[in-house]
């Protein structure tokens, strides 16, 4: 069960001392780092995907309600809600802008609604009346092959998973032109080459199938964010259940162990300096890691609800993205246990995506921890 022991005095306890650098262990800790960057208009809840278009600022997020409307929301640079497209009661996941075609990619998680998971797209500069385009819909291929864990008695644990709905969660350009897509629900990676040419039913082929990419953790979610290492020799994928950030090797399709025990590690990013930010849902925290998988930085905390029920900081932060000189954060802000009263996430009313000011150490191409100095660089 997520911990929800949390104390509204944190707001004041926390002052300009909330900024920790220990140099000893080349760790920063910043809890004030989450500013608001925007809310979201009365009635729209669970902001999840976001995305961001690099030569206009324009920033993109789409929700995940199971209960009301669904949008797609165009933001500019300075907050000022640009546009929203409605996608009715079918909740949306990632989203990946493009720049080859100038459109923002969609994860519809139609499978969850009836209907059938897809990926979508939509011009970056669309308007309420701006046409959805169908890009391809997911295959069904089944569970993983089991998981078999090794206990420290010598003795060992399987799991089976279940064959499970699409669940379409993140993606990923690689240079090429190819489009790679998580999917939490079946364990998978799916690959679409040169998306930006073809549309309605591109080919979908699975990239990858592996026991590692799925869970029976909490929350439910396997296969989650997804990003490229710089030199596309390996994509990083979050699993969230498990609290793990795994490696897969582009070439051999291996997957390992890069990162444990990330509280709820949703989404991912890479800064410019090759470190890879972490948005650790269950933690209320952005965690950043070198190229060892090391933790080298945490950003932002969950400082409780203000009183007309925006969340102050970050609560259930799901994606993130760069732009410009910051990393933008969807706060999901959505319960997921059963007992009433248990989540803060159940007070709020006002939906918001935070924004956290990226040091200028994070920014410089060569930024690397003191504990490591001496020693090779390790970069993805």
């Amino acid at each position: 069960m997520r911990k929800t022991i949390f104390c509204m005095v944190m707001a004041t306890a926390l002052s300009a001392s909330a900024v920790v650098a220990w140099a000893d262990r080349g760790l920063v800790v910043d809890r004030l780092a989450a500013k608001e960057f925007v809310r979201l208009p009365d009635g729209i809840r669970f902001p999840e995907g976001i995305t961001a278009n690099p030569d206009t600022g324009d920033i993109f997020v789409a929700t995940f309600d199971f209960g009301g409307t669904n949008k797609l929301l165009r933001f500019s640079g300075n907050g000022k809600l640009l546009a929203q497209r409605d996608f009715g009661g079918t909740p949306l996941l990632g989203l990946a802008y493009n720049r080859t075609d100038d459109k923002v990619y969609i994860c519809n998680t139609g499978d969850l609604v009836g209907s059938q998971s897809r990926i979508q797209r939509i011009p970056a500069d669309f308007n309420a009346d701006a046409p959805i385009e169908e890009v391809a819909f997911l295959p069904h291929i089944g569970p993983p092959p089991d998981r078999t864990v090794d206990n420290p008695d010598g003795s060992q644990d399987v799991i089976r998973f279940g064959d499970n709905a699409s669940a379409p969660n993140a993606m990923a350009f690689r240079s090429d032109g190819s489009l790679f897509v998580s999917d939490s629900f079946q364990g998978a990676i799916f690959q679409i080459e040169n998306v930006a040419m073809c549309a309605g039913s591109c080919t979908v082929t699975t990239f990858g199938h592996d026991p590692l990419l799925a869970t029976a953790g909490f929350p439910p979610f396997g296969a989650n964010g997804i990003a490229f290492s710089p030199d596309e020799k390996s994509i990083f994928i979050a699993n969230t259940g498990d609290d793990r950030i795994l490696r897969m090797d582009s070439g051999t399709k291996n997957v390992e162990s890069f990162a444990e025990s990330i509280n709820g590690a949703d989404g991912i990013a890479f800064d410019s300096s090759g470190n890879l930010w972490v948005a650790a849902n269950q933690a209320d925290e952005v965690v950043v890691l070198d190229g060892n998988g090391r933790v080298v930085a945490k950003f932002g905390d969950f400082l409780g609800i203000r009183e007309d029920g925006a969340p102050r900081g970050l609560l259930f932060p799901a994606s993130i993205v760069f732009s410009r000189d910051s990393a933008f954060v969807t706060n999901l802000s959505l319960p997921l246990t059963s007992a009433a009263g248990d989540e803060p996430e159940e007070d709020v009313r006002l939906y918001t995506v935070s924004r956290i000011k990226v040091p200028e150490a994070f920014s410089q191409p060569h930024y690397m921890p003191r504990s490591l100095a001496g020693s090779k660089e390790g970069t993805p």
